[in-house]
């Protein structure tokens, strides 16, 4: 790892992150993957709420060492927390994207009744967008709110699934058609109307709770609005450039991960009187893996600098995507070369963490917009004269 983009204070950050996640991830990660010890999750976002680490992307909260906090140390604590497991920093990326509108666009009650507990630690957000039929293409959202001026609430009805933290989150930031456009509003998990039909079985990420979330005539107080009505189309893009350049970190996070297992095991297992990593189809899959990760660690962090220095909605837009799409396409490529070097050992999870990393990969590619929508984002950019349609 190069972090050509990082200066000196970011590198001790990740130093002391680093320390810190070895000290309170590492022990749980097995209890995490191996018996979803939900437990186990709160008491690591706990201690990453107590540390202050919650509060990296918002400067007037933050109360750590660091002169100038932000986005690209919030990417450097999702890629380690990556690194030992996905599923668990899937779990503090979901909660930092719903804490993200709610710092930008909440009233200070709403702040002080939600934002700051998740900052703490104490509680968990998840964020509703996706629907039985809608999923990037968000304009077609079925998810109805109207604002009943008698009771001065806000009425929902809709279907929502896919949702990271469903049934677990205290507060849902949920996306919806209202009479004036797309609409963002808070739903506390408690609120009459909203259940959990039920949570899904992955393949991968055991540990972090996805399932679907249903609204029947779920009213809240007019305060849980976000920004204005109509205005959650502007919200939305905010928090996608925020979550896909943290899953750049994700993506990279799981990438390492996969290349430290495979470069061990080039070094250390011996095939036909020689070690593995002598033989050319061997170093060929190192190579390649080495330069994925140093290109996707140059988007990543270039993404993150950019947002830290002022960059956001548009002039983001395609930056954050080239950076979630390389780095999530080269957590799959290493996950895979792994297995492959690995032979056997890497479809067991009796040698290693392997098997797992493969697994958990699969999921970044679709999560947070899928690799063929970040290229549509991409193009999108780079052809302004055209009309370019899904």
């Amino acid at each position: 790892m190069q972090d050509f983009l990082l200066d000196d204070a970011d590198r001790m950050f990740r130093a002391e992150v680093r320390a810190f996640l070895q000290r309170e991830l590492a022990p749980r990660a097995v209890a995490i993957e191996d018996r979803q010890d939900w437990s186990a999750v709160k008491q690591v976002v706990r201690a990453l709420g107590a540390a202050g680490y919650l509060r990296l992307m918002f400067a007037d909260l933050y109360q750590g060492s660091l002169a100038q906090p932000g986005l690209t140390h919030a990417t450097v604590l999702s890629e380690e927390a990556a690194y030992l497991n996905y599923a668990f920093e899937t779990t503090i990326a979901t909660a930092l994207s719903c804490a993200y509108p709610l710092h930008r666009h909440a009233s200070r009650r709403l702040c002080d009744t939600y934002l700051a507990p998740i900052l703490d630690g104490a509680a968990i957000g998840a964020i509703c967008v996706t629907e039985t039929n809608v999923g990037s293409d968000s304009a077609g959202m079925e998810t109805r709110m109207v604002f009943d001026a008698k009771t001065n609430e806000w009425v929902i009805d809709g279907f929502k699934r896919y949702i990271s933290n469903a049934s677990v989150a205290d507060v849902y930031i949920v996306y919806g058609m209202a009479s004036a456009g797309m609409t963002a509003i808070a739903v506390p998990g408690h609120a009459p109307g909203i259940r959990f039909p039920r949570n899904y079985t992955f393949m991968g990420r055991r540990g972090s709770l996805v399932g679907e979330v249903e609204f029947k005539d779920c009213r809240v107080s007019a305060e849980h609005l976000l920004g204005e009505p109509g205005g959650g189309s502007r919200i939305m893009r905010g928090m996608f450039n925020f979550e896909r350049v943290i899953l750049g970190g994700s993506g990279l996070g799981v990438a390492r991960s996969a290349f430290d297992i495979a470069v061990a095991h080039a070094q250390q297992r011996q095939s036909f009187g020689q070690a593995l990593g002598c033989k050319q189809l061997i170093w060929d899959k190192i190579a390649q893996m080495s330069w994925r990760i140093d290109a996707a660690e140059l988007l990543t962090y270039r993404a993150s600098k950019m947002y830290d220095a002022g960059s956001d909605g548009k002039a983001l837009m395609k930056e954050a995507a080239m950076a979630k799409l390389v780095a999530t396409e080269t957590a799959n490529f290493c996950a895979n070369e792994t297995v492959q070097i690995l032979g056997g050992d890497g479809i067991t999870k009796e040698f290693g963490r392997a098997e797992q990393i493969y697994r958990d990969a699969r999921a970044l590619t679709i999560v947070g917009g899928t690799s063929e929508m970040a290229k549509y984002l991409i193009a999108s950019r780079d052809l302004p004269g055209l009309r370019i349609t899904l």
